[in-house]
């Protein structure tokens, strides 16, 4: 250490510290490399330089201890044996420093690598005055005569302001800035020398935000090395001039984040080379930091005004000043986020929106303000209330309320507003209704649909009420087969839209009806029977869906039904199908006895069995097919026998003998019913074993 330092290497051996060892110290991923990186700086402007901090530090550290422990502590600080004698005489030669010399003693080479003058001469008055040390012996020598140079400069700037010589003066006072960076005397005169004119942009341009003030410049210096030195003017609590530096700069841009609110500031911008002006300072307006509300807003409503704003972080109060159409004006109350004011006749009104702002001195400060001007609009006068019934077809809506206005019926998507919510025209969905025909659904939207109305009137719209309404969907492809016992299968195309529920019902055509649930059957014969029966989507889907209609013919009639309750119903027209009455025809072949046998003919025997009211009675063709396979079709064989449906309604009962060798043995006969009524006349065969002929 007092020879040089060094730190342990291996067993026994030591290594010198120098600046290759710092510099590899600094880029290692250690903890220490931050520390060792600033050693390395030092080592590279005086090589003697850490070697100095670490004596520095160490005779500190002995210092605090008692005379007698200092030997040992050095050695737990590390010290080589052989230097721990001499280090602990250097500990009770040297004074030993109180905390607050020991900061300006550690902040001195700073303010003097910075050419802060003026905080050096502070520094050296807060040492010790022993005399003792050449070094800081020189610098008092050094820093008089330069402070004095300092003063010459100045005096000579007042003896050519005097004169009106403005452009030596301002030389001069250059001259004594840069001797003493930190002379505020020569700073405040060359600010004062370059302020900007009022009303004119400042080649410094500063810009108030909410939380800071935004500083800007883009004029260059000849002779400058791009840097800049930013200086903040005010003045504090007390009223005295104060001048600070500014930080956070990033090229020509800076932000100043420690401006006090209610205080007045003013900035400056001195271009350097190796840290020292050489240049005339751009200067900026003088700034009254108290910042607006931001984001300001106003809409209006019937009769109303609503502000709304962001309020800046700070602020003690925010005040709002109105004037009215004719001229009346007051103070309105307001939140913290904005005010409501109603009341207010249709025109202009115009605000003022002040925030106020404890300065450092205990004054309120007042912002110059916002000021921006709203126009209470004409508003519809609201729906009150809304009916509708059917008509027909359509669907008809009435109203009451809306005065003037044009009144529309929309659908809302999603939830509708609540009556009275104030609207703008451009927002309305598309109307469901027509303009020649205001107030008419045809046809309405299937389904179910909450119509609501609007007053409408130029661009404003006010939300009014709405009504339910259900359109009943059509049921389509509707068909009815006859089945044995006196029951009907029913087919049709299921409506979409979700609809979960069918209506169905049935009435006899003709003659007294025997009602029924739907659960049971009506009587046999020739009569219909009545009845009703709601169906699910999920029943008709998984078993189809059978009616107890009895023999006699019925009116078969299918509705959507109601999904929704409370609602205004739409029905649909009844989607309609007839049923004719049970009507079947049984044919049987007829063999003649063995007693005649050779000498007789198979006979056809055909029988009508029909109600009274049948509405028509079809063909019936005999078809034989070779084989044991039955004929599939009328088409699908030799046609044997034609019974015309007039015979069988005149007779009732028709028997046809057969033709012999109708086609090579063994073959098989088949009857079908044929023309426009075979879908509604059940035809009963008989056993399949009994038409095959071998």
């Amino acid at each position: 250490m007092l020879d040089g330092l060094y730190i342990p290497a291996g067993a026994r051996g030591r290594q010198r510290v120098d600046g290759a060892l710092l510099d590899g110290l600094s880029r290692a991923a250690s903890p220490t490399a931050s520390l060792t990186g600033l050693l390395a700086e030092l080592h590279r402007g005086d090589p003697q330089a850490p070697r100095r901090v670490v004596l520095y530090q160490l005779i500190g550290l002995l210092q605090e201890r008692d005379q007698g422990e200092r030997p040992r502590y050095a050695l737990e600080l590390g010290l080589h044996p052989d230097e721990v004698a001499g280090l602990a005489a250097a500990a009770r030669s040297r004074p030993t420093l109180t905390r607050q010399q020991s900061d300006a003693a550690e902040s001195l080479a700073d303010a003097w690598k910075r050419h802060r003058l003026h905080r050096v001469r502070s520094l050296l008055e807060r040492l010790p005055q022993s005399r003792t040390d050449p070094a800081l012996e020189s610098l008092r020598d050094v820093v008089g005569t330069r402070l004095d140079v300092v003063d010459v400069a100045l005096a000579a700037a007042r003896r050519a302001e005097g004169r009106g010589d403005l452009e030596v003066a301002g030389a001069e006072l250059l001259r004594a800035l840069r001797e003493a960076a930190d002379d505020r005397r020569a700073l405040r005169g060359l600010v004062r020398h370059h302020q900007p004119r009022s009303g004119g942009r400042a080649p410094l341009h500063a810009e108030l935000r909410s939380d800071h003030v935004e500083l800007s410049w883009a004029a260059t210096v000849d002779g400058s090395d791009g840097d800049w030195r930013l200086l903040c003017l005010y003045r504090d609590a007390k009223g005295v001039a104060k001048v600070r530096e500014v930080a956070g700069q990033s090229g020509k841009v800076a932000r100043d984040y420690g401006a006090a609110l209610g205080s007045e500031v003013r900035y400056a911008a001195l271009p350097l080379l190796d840290g020292r002006p050489v240049g005339a300072p751009l200067v900026s307006h003088r700034v009254l930091v108290t910042p607006e509300v931001e984001g300001l807003g106003l809409t209006d409503g019937p009769g109303r005004v609503e502000g709304s704003w962001r309020r800046p972080p700070g602020a003690t109060d925010v005040t709002v000043e109105w004037r009215g159409v004719g001229g009346e004006s007051g103070r309105l109350p307001c939140r913290d986020d904005g005010f409501t004011t109603s009341g207010l006749s249709t025109g202009s009104h115009a605000f003022h929106v002040v925030c106020h702002y404890r300065a450092p001195g205990g004054a309120v400060v007042p912002s110059p303000g916002v000021r921006a001007d709203r126009t209470v609009h004409p508003w519809p006068d609201p729906v009150r209330s809304l009916t509708a019934r059917p008509d027909g077809t359509a669907l008809r809506f009435h109203w009451t309320g809306a005065r003037g206005a044009e009144v529309r019926l929309v659908q809302w998507p999603g939830e509708a507003p609540a009556p009275g919510s104030e609207l703008q025209t451009g927002t309305l969905p598309a109307r469901l209704d027509r303009d020649e025909r205001a107030g008419v659904l045809d046809p309405p939207p299937a389904g179910v649909t909450r119509v609501a109305a609007v007053a409408v009137l130029g661009e404003r719209a006010l939300a009014g009420p709405a009504v339910d309404v259900e359109v009943l969907r059509p049921v389509t492809g509707l068909s009815v087969q006859r089945l044995p016992d006196g029951h009907a299968s029913v087919a049709l195309d299921w409506p979409d839209g979700g609809v979960g529920r069918l209506v169905v019902t049935w009435e006899p055509i003709e003659g007294r009806a025997e009602k029924t649930d739907g659960l049971g059957s009506g009587a046999d014969g020739g009569t219909g029977v009545g009845g009703r029966r709601v169906v699910t989507s999920h029943a008709y889907r998984r078993g189809g869906l059978r009616l107890p209609v009895g023999g006699g013919g019925v009116l078969i009639r299918v509705v959507t039904a109601p999904q929704a309750v409370g609602t205004l119903v739409v029905p649909a027209a009844p989607a309609e199908a007839v049923l004719p009455p049970d009507t079947a025809i049984g044919y049987q072949l007829v063999r003649p006895s063995r007693r005649l046998l050779g000498r007789g003919r198979t006979l056809l025997r055909v029988t009508l069995s029909a109600p009274r009211g049948h509405t028509g009675v079809p063909e019936f063709v005999f078809v034989a097919r070779s084989g044991t396979l039955r004929p599939r079709s009328a088409t699908d064989g030799t046609t044997v026998v034609r019974i015309p449906g007039t015979d069988l309604t005149r007779h009732g009962t028709v028997e046809q003998e057969l033709p012999t060798a109708l086609c090579p043995a063994p073959y098989t006969l088949r009857g079908f019913l044929l023309g426009e009524h075979a879908s509604a006349v059940r035809l009963e065969e008989p056993s399949p074993a009994t038409l095959v002929v071998r």
